[in-house]
């Protein structure tokens, strides 16, 4: 519930999935509205229902543990649901806001938002976890652009996703800011006896298990890493569970990679990346990343590929490691490279050094400048959510300018 005095705060309209609903953009439009509601009248929408069981088969909702619940959730918005949508809309009138803000992330949701935003009286904030989804189909783009202009302001996770945008909206006002971590899951109570004790290097693949993310890439990486080094992988493999199975059998690996197929309880999430080592995200393509996210809530290094936005996340040798993609050798010796830089470098201190520019209030902040202050320049350093004694002493700054 917004706070004692909320009646002299600005008012904001959050719309999007939150507790009961599964997934990462789930937690991530809780933890937004819980730091907004620190300084914002936020009233918060989400969905009566999300998507349709012809489109998405498997349960939606998990009721199991409510730690990421938010009070005073109106859920109204049907997606598909043309009554629903003009209802929804003039509720928002009715409240009143100065700005409504829309989770996007894909194409799905542009009927729906498109006549939403259309009804809308305020100003209109997307944040967008990816312009375009990962896996195209035809007219996403245009689908994605006939939405998307509807927007007053865009916040977005990395330079990539800012260069998608730039090429569907002209004259964007957006800023840069990094996806904030997701400490909360060091809150969550966990199950204990979810993962085995007898292992002794560890590593962890986590979340939906797609052929984007470069889990064979993985899986052929670590028949060349010492016995000593055990892969958990953990996520819903959506049926293809069989054919990952396959080649860990071909590569003679079943004692070494454990698989745990299915969607992850939040109570289980916790141990799972309590007891390895580092997670690994051994992506093909990437906007950015809510898994590296978890990781760094837990002060856990991240080994990823140098793709998309993952590289503004991950610093190389100090809060993980970056390699190459598609390329087994190339995140063979990152592994090592990992294992051999933690006798000597504390990565869980260099995460907490660069929490920061990952916190919720630094989300917030960003939020702040862009729709209070929007004669800023979107091509500002401060919009990129990246400090610039960062950016000097890794040479992001040169790279960020050439892409602004």
């Amino acid at each position: 519930m917004p706070e004692t005095g909320s009646e002299n705060r600005k008012k904001i309209v959050l719309i999007g999935p939150v507790y009961p609903f599964k997934g990462g953009i789930s937690h991530y439009t809780g933890l937004l509205c819980r730091a907004l509601r620190e300084r914002y009248d936020v009233s918060m929408i989400s969905y009566s229902m999300q998507y349709p069981k012809l489109l998405f088969r498997r349960e939606q909702r998990d009721f199991s543990n409510d730690s990421f619940k938010i009070e005073d959730t109106d859920f109204i918005l049907n997606t598909a649901s043309i009554k629903s949508i003009k209802a929804t809309a003039k509720r928002i009138n009715e409240i009143a806001p100065e700005l409504t803000v829309l989770q996007w992330w894909h194409p799905y949701f542009a009927p729906c938002y498109q006549m939403l935003a259309r009804r809308l009286k305020s100003k209109v904030l997307f944040i967008c976890h990816n312009v375009f989804p990962h896996e195209r189909f035809p007219l996403d783009r245009w689908l994605t652009k006939r939405t998307l202009r509807r927007g007053d302001f865009f916040v977005l996770h990395s330079s990539k996703e800012a260069s998608d945008l730039r090429s569907i909206v002209k004259n964007a006002k957006y800023r840069v800011n990094m996806h904030p971590t997701y400490s909360e899951f060091k809150r969550v109570e966990t199950e204990s006896g979810a993962v085995p004790v007898d292992q002794a290097s560890v590593l962890l693949f986590f979340g939906f298990v797609r052929a984007y993310k470069g889990l064979k890439v993985l899986i052929q990486a670590m028949a060349s890493i010492p016995e000593i080094v055990h892969l958990n992988i953990v996520g819903d493999f959506d049926g293809t569970k069989d054919e990952y199975s396959r080649m860990i059998e071909e590569l003679h690996l079943t004692d070494r990679i454990s698989i745990r197929d299915g969607y992850v309880p939040d109570r289980e999430v916790g141990e799972y990346f309590e007891r390895c080592d580092a997670v690994v995200l051994p992506y093909l393509d990437a906007t950015q990343s809510g898994i590296a996210q978890i990781a760094f809530g837990f002060e856990k290094p991240v080994i990823a590929t140098n793709v998309g936005g993952l590289p503004e996340v991950v610093i190389d040798g100090e809060t993980g490691v970056l390699c190459e993609a598609g390329d087994p050798d190339s995140l063979k010796d990152a592994i090592q490279r990992f294992f051999e830089l933690k006798k000597t470098v504390d990565f869980a201190e260099n995460i907490r050094n660069d929490a920061p520019r990952f916190s919720w209030e630094h989300m917030v902040d960003t939020i702040e400048e862009l729709t209070e202050h929007d004669t800023v320049s979107a091509r500002t350093l401060g919009g990129y959510g990246i400090s610039p004694e960062r950016c000097k002493s890794d040479n992001k700054l040169a790279l960020l300018e050439e892409k602004a």
